[in-house]
C-alpha cells in the first residue's frame, strides 16, 4: 500500500497547509494564522511554476511569513480598526469622568473609592469619606480623582 502523503506534491501540501491556516484563523481569530497562510500559498504557488527543493521550500517559507507578519502588523498599526467601543479592554480607561465615592478618607493625596462593587487606591485632593470626586485619570490601578 502506498502512502499517500508520499504521492502528494511539495506545491499541493503547501496550498493544503495554507487553506488550514485560514481556516484556523476563522476558527480562532487573532490576525496573525493568515498572514503564515499568505506565506504558506505564496510558497506553494512558487513551488507549482518553479522545479525547487524542500530546504529551499523551507527556507522561502521562513522569510515569506516573517515578511507577512511584519508587514501585516506594520498595516494593522497603520489602518487600525474603527470600533464602537474603544476603551472595551481598557477597564481602568473606561473609569475616567465617572463619580466615584470616597470609602477611606484620601489624606495627604492617598486614599480609597468606591468603584462599582469594588474599592480603588485613589489620589487627589483630601476628601471625607462618602464624599463624591469624579476620576480624572488613571494608571495602572491608581485613579486620579478631583473634588465632585
Amino acid at each position: 500500500m502506498t502512502d499517500w502523503l508520499t504521492l502528494l506534491e511539495d506545491h499541493w501540501a503547501w496550498l493544503i497547509f495554507a487553506a488550514l491556516l485560514g481556516i484556523g484563523e476563522v476558527m480562532i481569530p487573532g490576525v496573525f494564522l493568515i498572514w503564515i497562510a499568505v506565506a504558506a500559498a505564496i510558497t506553494g504557488l512558487v513551488a507549482l511554476a518553479l522545479p525547487i527543493g524542500l530546504a529551499v521550500q523551507f527556507l522561502l517559507f521562513a522569510a515569506l511569513s516573517i515578511a507577512a507578519v511584519y508587514g501585516g502588523r506594520r498595516w494593522y498599526a497603520d489602518n487600525p480598526v474603527a470600533s464602537t467601543d474603544p476603551l472595551l479592554n481598557d477597564r481602568t480607561a473606561r473609569l475616567i469622568g465617572q463619580t466615584v465615592t470616597v470609602v477611606e478618607p484620601i489624606s495627604g493625596g492617598e486614599g480609597r473609592v468606591k468603584v462599582g462593587d469594588s474599592v480603588w487606591t485613589a489620589r487627589g485632593p483630601d476628601a471625607a469619606p462618602g464624599a463624591r470626586v469624579r476620576v480624572v485619570r488613571a494608571e495602572g490601578t491608581v485613579l486620579w480623582v478631583e473634588g465632585h
